[in-house]
């Protein structure tokens, strides 16, 4: 995944200095002057790394944090804040902020923050993926061969399944041999995690 940031700040002049900054380290910068460009912009844009300063008009950086949370927009976001404003900090954590920056901001602190960043949004991206293929997976399982699964994830023995089901044990390893088959797994902790994985999220 290419390192792509977002730079939120109504001052020309910090876009311009940071973005510069960011790209000669080699990161893909696209910046904003203010949080409605960015909305606006926001369904034709990559997963990448927000940086927000905390105080614009009409829409502050904290506001548009807030936003892209009820949104369901997951990206690791950098706060920036020339006023050292410590009730701001502690709702910007509070939000989700991975970092909180004060201007003049220092180039290294910044560059380590979006690339903490971008191993968060990775980690991210790769659970999204892996929940998907969990959700597609179980959908393949028939319903009895999703209730084992089930109480397999439950810590259920063989045995404990078929008296249960009323099935005998033969059945239900039966059902199990059809899950692994399936799954590409036989192993009750990969099983189990499929099956987390599955339930996860909306």
């Amino acid at each position: 995944m290419s390192l792509q940031v977002y730079l939120v700040d109504d001052d020309a002049a910090v876009r311009e200095a940071l973005s510069l900054l960011l790209q000669t380290v080699g990161l893909d910068v696209r910046s904003f002057a203010a949080p409605g460009d960015f909305l606006r912009a926001l369904d034709g844009l990559k997963p990448g790394c927000l940086v927000l300063d905390i105080r614009m008009p009409q829409i502050s950086g904290l506001k548009l944090q807030e936003n892209l949370g009820v949104r369901g927009v997951d990206w690791p976001v950098i706060v920036i804040s020339g006023h050292g404003d410590i009730e701001a900090c502690r709702r910007a954590f509070r939000n989700g902020a991975i970092d909180f920056l004060s201007k003049p901001v220092d180039e290294q602190d910044l560059i380590d923050a979006i690339q903490k960043g971008h191993v968060e949004l990775e980690a991210r991206c790769q659970h999204v993926s892996e929940t998907g293929e969990a959700r597609h997976l179980v959908a393949q399982l028939t319903e009895r061969e999703a209730q084992v699964l089930e109480m397999v994830a439950n810590g259920l023995t063989t045995r404990q399944i078929a008296d249960a089901l009323s099935l005998s044990p033969r059945t239900v390893d039966s059902h199990r041999a059809a899950i692994g088959a399936k799954a590409g797994t036989t192993s009750a902790a990969e099983l189990t995690r499929l099956w987390l994985d599955a339930r996860e999220g909306p």
